[in-house]
């Protein structure tokens, strides 16, 4: 869905497509860099075999996706083929590239503290330690290419360009990284409060992607309201969702009055450290801090889709 951003004309794309010429331009040079520098981080981490358990994996996944649509993108702009998929294509790029940065980003952070850290000085760690570092190459330059596309003061653009198209993009890929982390049931089934954040959760998240894949499809005429009043709408329910999370989860997690931890120490499975290993308490606060990041994404989501509903 087109989004004025300010009343002005459009501004063309600094890229050209449909030749070699579209590798040359700086959007170009970029992606390749990205191509690069991902691709230089799985093939160091696989051979040396520097990755395990559900943590290396999803490092791994994270380059390997990146590498992959990243490939796919030069390869169609390469062919001039984008203008004949079923999707609004710079909606589709920004969105990719967004989360391509977070899921740089993420395995930059969580690579290193979940399994680095623990290795042994030698081939393997010195392999891990350069894929960390490309792999933080590759989240600026996805971070760079955000930047660059994103829509401009004075310049009409897709949704997903625009700072709540954006913030939808940070509050999917959180509400992801929540799910990760709450993948046993046996840390909130026992309180029906804390079943209740695992549904906001699930519910906010729903709500978000469809919101993001209206926008891909460039089928947001299908709602029975204007897609500005639902994207204001659905931010101002998911405020008030997040808002009960964030008193609930902590309450019921780290109070002992009701059957909470109140420290680190108390949770057996933190008494020793393993590769890969996140124990429960971190599994928890990590829930927590998750849940108090995606309500400011939210709130600020709210502000700024509500000054283009009522500005």
């Amino acid at each position: 869905m087109p989004v004025a951003v300010t009343t002005t004309t459009t501004v063309t794309t600094a890229t050209t497509v449909g030749s070699p010429q579209a590798l040359t331009q700086p959007l170009g040079l970029l992606r390749l860099l990205q191509l690069l520098a991902t691709c230089l981080a799985l093939s160091l981490v696989a051979s040396a075999s520097a990755w395990a358990g559900p943590m290396g994996d999803w490092s791994m996944f994270s380059w390997c996706f990146c590498f992959a649509v990243t490939l796919l993108i030069l390869l169609l702009e390469l062919c001039g083929a984008q203008a004949h998929l079923p999707l609004n294509w710079r909606n589709f790029a920004i969105t990719f590239a967004a989360y391509a940065a977070l899921l740089c980003l993420s395995a930059s952070v969580i690579y290193p503290t979940t399994y680095v850290q623990f290795l042994p000085y030698g081939r393997t760690r010195d392999h891990a330690i350069a894929a960390t570092a490309f792999s933080c190459v590759a989240c600026v330059a996805y971070a760079l290419e955000v930047a660059w596309t994103r829509a401009k003061p004075g310049e009409v653009s897709g949704y997903m360009a625009t700072v709540p198209g954006l913030l939808k993009v940070l509050e999917t890929f959180v509400a992801c990284l929540i799910f990760a982390f709450i993948g046993d049931s046996y840390l909130y089934k026992h309180k029906a409060a804390l079943a209740w954040c695992v549904a906001v959760y699930a519910i906010c998240f729903i709500l978000a992607a469809v919101a993001v894949l209206l926008n891909l499809g460039d089928c947001t005429d299908v709602l029975p309201v204007s897609f500005r009043a639902f994207s204001s709408g659905l931010a101002l329910l998911s405020v008030l969702m997040y808002a009960t999370a964030l008193v609930l989860w902590p309450l019921y997690q780290f109070d002992e009055r009701y059957g909470g931890q109140s420290s680190r120490r108390k949770d057996a499975s933190c008494a020793l450290r393993y590769i890969n290993n996140v124990c429960n308490w971190d599994r928890r606060l990590a829930v927590a801090i998750l849940t108090a990041i995606n309500l400011l994404a939210y709130v600020a989501d709210q502000g700024h889709s509500a000054h283009l509903v009522f500005g």
